[in-house]
């Protein structure tokens, strides 16, 4: 009897601290929290939504064809006013977790500063075809804003 009580008994070991190992993995699987002083990566992904929350609802209106002029020409001069924001955080020590950015940020900084230029180039065409009130002047400067996303996305970002 005490034959197939040690195996069963094992077993039962085995599976309660694979669960408890299992739980302990899990808990370690959060989100990275940016630990530097004043949290620059943390500012900058914030500011990086702030702008996508302007930039996305352009894009819905345009997508669902329901293009309204004013709206528009509000949300593109808002992402205009609030483009600044990720850049300054965009510091040498912050190539470390929770960051999305490439090395390539700090590798190519011309680059990457052309990129940026280009972003600004294009919110300010943005913000000019909005106040035309115009849905296909709208569009193509839309289009133009995200075309610049990607290519820094591209390869600027993970």
């Amino acid at each position: 009897m005490s034959r197939t009580r040690l195996p069963s008994l094992a077993r039962s070991s085995f599976v309660l601290s694979s669960s408890m190992l299992l739980l302990a993995l899990a808990g370690c699987g959060g989100p990275v929290e940016d630990t530097l002083p004043g949290q620059p990566i943390k500012h900058r992904q914030e500011a990086f939504k702030a702008m996508l929350r302007s930039f996305e609802p352009m894009g819905k209106m345009l997508r669902d064809d329901r293009y309204q002029a004013d709206e528009f020409a509000r949300l593109a001069a808002e992402l205009v006013t609030l483009r600044e924001g990720p850049w300054p955080y965009f510091t040498p020590d912050t190539l470390q977790p929770p960051t999305k950015a490439k090395a390539a940020v700090w590798e190519r900084p011309q680059d990457f500063e052309h990129e940026r230029q280009t972003f600004y180039d294009a919110t300010d065409a943005l913000a000019q075809a909005a106040q035309t009130h115009d849905r296909n002047n709208a569009q193509a400067a839309y289009d133009k804003v995200h075309a610049s996303c990607k290519s820094c996305h591209r390869d600027f970002r993970k």
